[in-house]
C-alpha cells in the first residue's frame, strides 16, 4: 500500500504523522519505505539525527521531491509492504504526482476552521486525480488535538459528515512528539505505554484497513 500525507497548508504535522505511521507499520513486522517528497527534507533530517544517535534503522527514508513520483513510488512499493509519502506543503506538480502514486490519501488537519477552509484546494486536486485513480481512498486525519476541547470535538463531528470523512482515530497535542523528534526517535521508543503511542497504533491500524 502507498499512503500519502498531503495538505498544501504547512504546519499541520504531515512529517510527524508520516514518520510515526511508517514506524508503527515497521514495528508490526512490515517492510516500509518512507519517501520524503517535501523539499524541506524534514524526514531526511530526522533519519540523519537517528543515525547520529546510533539508533537502529526501522524503515528506509529516501528523498524524492520531484514530479516523477507517480512513476517511482510504485517501483519502490514492489519491494516493500508499505510506502509512506510525506508530501510537499504547497500545490504543485509534485503534489499532483503524489496523488497519482497513492492508494490512500490522508489529509492532516488541526481542530480549527481555518484548516478546513485551507483543505479546499487539495480536495479539488483529489477530484482531478480521481479521473485517473478512481479507486484510491481519501480520509481527513485530525492531528494535534487539544484534550477535551469543544473546538476539537466540533471539528471532529463536522469532518465525520464530510466527503471524504475523517478517520475515527485522532492524534493529540502532546509534548512527547517534539521531544522524541529531537533525538530521531518515535514516541513508542520513548514510552511504549504512553497515550501518544496508543493513538499512533490505533491510527496505523485504521489506515491499514483502508488498503485496496
Amino acid at each position: 500500500m502507498i499512503a500519502a500525507l498531503l495538505n498544501q497548508k504547512g504546519g499541520v504535522g504531515k512529517t510527524t504523522l508520516a514518520l510515526h505511521l511508517a514506524g508503527e507499520w515497521a514495528r508490526g513486522g512490515n517492510s516500509v519505505t518512507l519517501i520524503d517528497a517535501d523539499p524541506q527534507g524534514s524526514a531526511l533530517d530526522w533519519s540523519e539525527r537517528r543515525s547520529h544517535e546510533g539508533l537502529p534503522r526501522r524503515f528506509g527514508v529516501i528523498g524524492l521531491a520531484r514530479d516523477t513520483l507517480h512513476h517511482e513510488a510504485p517501483e519502490l512499493a514492489r519491494a516493500a509492504d508499505h510506502v509512506v509519502i510525506d508530501g510537499p506543503p504547497r500545490v504543485a506538480g509534485l503534489m499532483r504526482s503524489a496523488l497519482l502514486a497513492a492508494d490512500v490519501i490522508l489529509i492532516p488537519v488541526q481542530p480549527s476552521p481555518f484548516d478546513g477552509w485551507a483543505s479546499a484546494e487539495i480536495l479539488r486536486l483529489i477530484e482531478e486525480a480521481r479521473i485517473f485513480r478512481p479507486q484510491f481512498a481519501v480520509r481527513f486525519v485530525l492531528n494535534r488535538c487539544p484534550a477535551r476541547t469543544i473546538i476539537a470535538r466540533e471539528t471532529g463531528d463536522a469532518l465525520a459528515d464530510q466527503d471524504p470523512p475523517a478517520l475515527r482515530a485522532t492524534i493529540g497535542q502532546r509534548v512527547i512528539f517534539a521531544s522524541a523528534a529531537q533525538s530521531g526517535r518515535l514516541v513508542c521508543e520513548c514510552d511504549a505505554d504512553s497515550i501518544a503511542a496508543r493513538e499512533v497504533a490505533a491510527l496505523a491500524a485504521e489506515i491499514g484497513r483502508l488498503a485496496p
